[in-house]
This record gives structure tokens, sequence and C-alpha cells, in this order.
């Protein structure tokens, strides 16, 4: 039996060995691109010395990350390889479902799969499907979907592309071409236009506007007031401000003007998040742009590739993003709206 001392240090001795084990265990990932900061505000959202590490890589194009705080992990899509891909801390990357965006027969090219994923406020996976030209709700069997919206006034969509719920359930989302194996000249488009749309409860679908030629990213401000939605049309790269009426949406508003900001950095306006105090994390030119709700440029996390999107996770203050073959994070000071 042992002594009372030594019961004493046992436990002590037991944390010690826990502590060092888990140490052990933990896996660190190799650093990747950089912080460029312009504005002393940004280290209130983005720490001095936060690095910027490579979880993942080898994707064709990754796309539309969404957290799933019930499961612990991450889901992201790689539209050209018509799969979703699951990635956490213990396991690692691993696919998730396949097809994801197209599930015709008929071999097709171009970007089939799924684009932007979001939850709806059941927590379900919803799904921007390029190939199957729809918004579509995975089943709680895993493999198949049900159809939220794929026409608009009886004309197929054109290949949805990114969206996000509000609160009480209305789903909004961008339809530009890209998912069409001829893009913007394919024989098979049936709308003139690239629309914004908003899907009712009820299941009523909405166009919002057509005036962006290329609508990508959507994102909404913490009190649902105003509709972000991105423009990755090269020669007018935006990223416009919608105030939210009972009708729909306003006038918009330009919130940044991307056309200075390339300097010959890769990639355009793509998805976006919103942090808890209505600062954009928008991707752009060189990576992540963080965007302070009055317009201000604070800053950019430098990834060095054509990035897609990003995502809260975790506690809601860790920044997943997706660049071209690679999955990637940062952690905050901030966290995400909805947090």
């Amino acid at each position: 039996m042992p002594t009372p001392s030594a019961r004493r240090l046992a436990p002590a001795l037991l944390a010690a060995l826990c502590v060092s084990t888990s140490l052990a265990q933990e896996k660190t990932f190799p650093p990747m691109g950089s912080v460029e900061r312009l504005n002393p505000r940004l280290d209130k959202l983005i720490p001095p010395g936060a690095k910027l590490e490579r979880l993942a890589e080898g994707y064709d194009w990754s796309e539309g990350p969404v957290w799933i705080k019930k499961g612990g992990y991450l889901l992201f899509s790689d539209v050209p390889m018509n799969t979703v891909f699951r990635w956490d801390e213990k396991e690692g990357i691993r696919p998730f479902l396949k097809p994801s965006g197209y599930t015709g027969t008929t071999p097709r090219g171009g970007e089939p799969g799924s684009n932007g994923l979001t939850l709806d406020p059941d927590g379900r996976l919803v799904l921007c499907q390029h190939g199957d030209r729809r918004v579509s709700r995975l089943n709680d069997d895993g493999k198949t979907f049900t159809t939220i919206a794929d026409k608009f006034e009886g004309k197929r969509f054109n290949s949805p592309n990114d969206a996000v719920f509000d609160k009480a359930g209305n789903l909004y989302f961008t339809d530009p071409p890209y998912g069409l194996v001829g893009n913007v000249n394919d024989p098979a488009k049936e709308l003139p236009f690239s629309g914004v749309y908003r899907v009712s409860k009820d299941g009523k679908v909405a166009l919002l506007t057509k005036e962006l030629k290329f609508p990508n990213g959507i994102a909404l401000s913490p009190d649902e007031q105003t509709l972000y939605v991105a423009s990755s049309d090269g020669k007018n790269p935006v990223i416009m401000a919608y105030p939210r009426t009972d009708a729909g949406i306003g006038e918009g508003k330009v919130v940044l003007d991307g056309s200075k900001l390339a300097n010959g950095r890769k990639g355009g306006f793509d998805g976006m998040k919103v942090d808890k105090d209505g600062n954009l994390f928008a991707t752009g030119p060189g990576g992540v742009l963080v965007v302070a709700a009055d317009g201000t440029h604070l800053g950019t996390i430098l990834t060095g590739q054509a990035t897609a999107n990003c995502a809260w996770g975790d506690d809601g203050s860790t920044l997943y993003i997706t660049a071209d073959m690679y999955l990637c994070r940062i952690k905050t000071s901030t966290k995400g709206s909805g947090w």
C-alpha cells in the first residue's frame, strides 16, 4: 500500500503524464503565407504573431468550407472532383460525399461539384450544386438530396454558387454561370442574367438583383439588415452592400472596389464571412481581405494563392480558408457572427 505522501503525489504525477502525452500527440502544421497589416485596427482581430497553418493540400479547387459544430469537423468542396471532403484535427482528411454537385450519369467536364456549403436553421447541410444547377439539402441517409430551388420562372438556374440563411430560415444565394461547361456562353444556359435570389421558408423564389454579371460570395451582417454580395467580374470587381427591406433589398452601394487591389496578386473577390462586430473577411487578390464595416481595408491574410472562401470554426475564433489546392487556418481574436 502506498504511503499517504505517495498517494498525495500520485494525482500530480498522473496529471503531469497526461499533459506530457497530450503535448506529444498534439499535431503541428507547416506555416504558409503571412499577414499584411495596413491598419492598427487589424491587431484587435488578428493578433500579432498569428500564423497561417497549412492543414491539407492536393485538391483541384477547394471551396465552400463550413464548420459542423455538433461533430467538431470541417466540410469543404472540391468542385472539379465533385466531392465534399471532411477534415478534423484527430483524423485529418477523408471523403465525405461523392457525388456532391452533379448526380447525372453522362460524363461532363468543367466544375460539376458542389461549391458553397452552409447549414440550415436545423443544422442540416445545404449545398450549392453546380452540375445539378440547384440548391439542395442533404438527406438523413447521407447520399440523396432534397431540392430547395432549381428554377426561376420555369427556367433552370445557371449554377448556384454560394448561400446563406437568415435567422428566420430564408435562404439567399448567388447564381453565376461558372458551373456551366461553356460558362456564360453555354448553350444550355436558360436565364439571360446572373441573379441573386431569396428562397422564403414556404419555398417561393424571388429575384433580388440581376445587376451583377458574376455575383459570387454572399453574407449577412450580424443584425441581418445588410446583405453583402461579392462580384468576381474582372471588369467590375466590387463588394456590394444591399439594405434588406420587406420587399427584398434596396439600392446597393460599393463597400470595396477591387480594381486597384490586384497588383499582380492571385485571385479575385469570391466567398466571404462576417465576424460578430460586422467586419468582413472576404477572399480577394492575395488571400483574405479584412474589411471593417465602414469599408476600411485593414489588412490581408496572404495565402499566396487564388483564394476561394473561408468559414469560422472550432469555438468561432478560428478562420478556415480554402485556397486553390490548399486547406489552411488562422487563429483570430474575434468570433464569427452567430457564435
